[in-house]
């Protein structure tokens, strides 16, 4: 058996194109009508950023970039973040307005989460899976950085990124009597064990298989691939869900998001959590939140399965060329929990 494992493992990391298996699957989630035109994006996607708000004004930051001859077009369901038309990623973080701070690169996608959690002054947040902290960061600006906000995450690698750009943001401030940023590096589960009905709003964007990540020119971005992985992943997800939900306190909010396509990794989980807390969770209409943005309901079923009836609620984004794919459900918890 351990022979046969490793020859699996040595297939799939040679891939060298996109596996077929993968296509098949997500012409079941898609539908057929949709996938060539889905299956075209699956390439390098223009560079994004947004202003970074604790440190600059969105005015002067405009301003310089035009002065630079940077060419760029705002988002128009994402305020102060922008596509970049002309130069180079590179040329943009050798701007010292980067190193200061002032900008940030993002993908589209990643800042969808913060954008449905509508994090408030005032509130208590986690960030349960932060790192490299592109949402840690909108939420702070989002919140005045007034309030307090939990980064955590449990490798130490991306902890350490995490620390250093929380830094270089100006996220880390003792300076502001009514802010409290921490960071932590641990176990989700355990954290979450630790502050039990806290919150008031929680991140869990979960690791995952990141298949709206994939590039087919870049055979690492999808050679680890298989459904082995893709359960693998869902066991994860479902433990740091659950925890963070016993970590909201009644009445808060909860927002769960993945860069992936498999159910397993997102209608499974959240339709799991509505079933097991019929009288406490209830996922939110999210469609109309952001317009222009290109989206489908959530899956219905999935194979022999049939999901929470709820489960249309959650939100699909359509990959293009300028944005992936990305799964995102919004939950509350009953102020009776």
């Amino acid at each position: 058996m351990g022979k046969i494992h490793k020859r699996r493992n040595r297939k799939i990391t040679e891939n060298t194109e996109i596996p077929v298996s993968f296509w098949e699957r997500l012409s079941l989630i898609v539908g057929p009508a949709n996938l060539d035109q889905i299956k075209v994006t699956f390439k390098t996607k223009p560079s994004t950023f947004r202003v970074n708000t604790i440190k600059a004004r969105k005015e002067d930051v405009v301003k310089e970039l035009a002065d630079l001859g940077f060419k760029f077009q705002e988002v128009s369901w994402c305020l102060g973040s922008y596509i970049l038309e002309n130069k180079t990623k590179r040329e943009m973080v050798d701007l010292p307005m980067y190193q200061e701070g002032k900008i940030y690169m993002q993908s589209l996608a990643s800042m969808v989460p913060p954008l449905m959690l509508d994090p408030k002054a005032g509130e208590m947040l986690l960030d349960l899976t932060a790192a490299p902290g592109s949402k840690t960061s909108q939420m702070a600006a989002m919140m005045t950085q007034k309030g307090t906000l939990i980064a955590n995450d449990n490798s130490k690698i991306r902890f350490f990124k995490l620390k250093h750009n929380m830094e270089l943001l100006g996220v880390v401030n003792d300076a502001k009597a009514d802010w409290h940023f921490e960071l932590r590096q641990e176990d989700g589960c355990d954290l979450c064990g630790d502050y039990l009905n806290t919150f008031d709003k929680i991140l869990v964007d979960a690791p995952c298989s990141a298949e709206a990540r994939f590039l087919e020119d870049d055979p690492k971005t999808f050679s680890y691939w298989g459904e082995k992985k893709v359960k693998e992943m869902a066991m994860k997800q479902r433990k740091l869900l659950f925890s963070a939900w016993y970590a909201l306190k009644p009445g808060g909010t909860l927002v769960y998001s993945t860069c992936t396509f498999s159910p397993e990794e997102n209608e499974v989980q959240i339709s799991r959590l509505l079933n097991r807390f019929p009288d406490e969770a209830r996922i939110e209409d999210i469609s109309g939140v952001l317009p222009g943005l290109k989206h489908f309901s959530g899956l219905k079923s999935w194979k022999e399965r049939t999901f929470h009836p709820d489960i249309t609620k959650a939100l699909r984004i359509f990959p293009t060329n300028e944005i992936e794919g990305f799964f995102v459900a919004k939950i509350k918890k009953s102020e009776k929990s």
